[in-house]
């Protein structure tokens, strides 16, 4: 058993979203057991800024599934996708 790493791309809805206040609503909307190992921000078009978690996540816990749920329900989100995942 070891742990998963998956580095989820997130979409805020607009450019005047608050990207540190998204990262602290992402890490409040964490399940159990999983932890964010760092953000990195990308630059997408028009002062857009995606936010770029990589998420720690339990082999046990059934996959980025329940993460990629949790991070589209927080209010400012537009899309949630994986950009990729690997073994710890």
């Amino acid at each position: 058993m070891g742990d998963v790493a998956a580095k989820i791309k997130v979409m805020p809805n607009s450019p005047e979203v608050d990207l540190d206040e998204l990262q602290d609503e992402l890490e409040a909307a964490l399940p159990q057991g999983a932890r964010i190992r760092g953000f990195e921000r990308d630059d997408v078009a028009f002062g857009l800024v995606a936010l770029l978690p990589t998420v720690i996540v339990p082999d046990d816990a059934g996959g980025t599934e329940a993460v990629e749920e949790a991070f589209a329900e927080v209010e400012s989100v537009e899309s949630v996708a994986v950009e990729n995942v690997g073994r710890l």
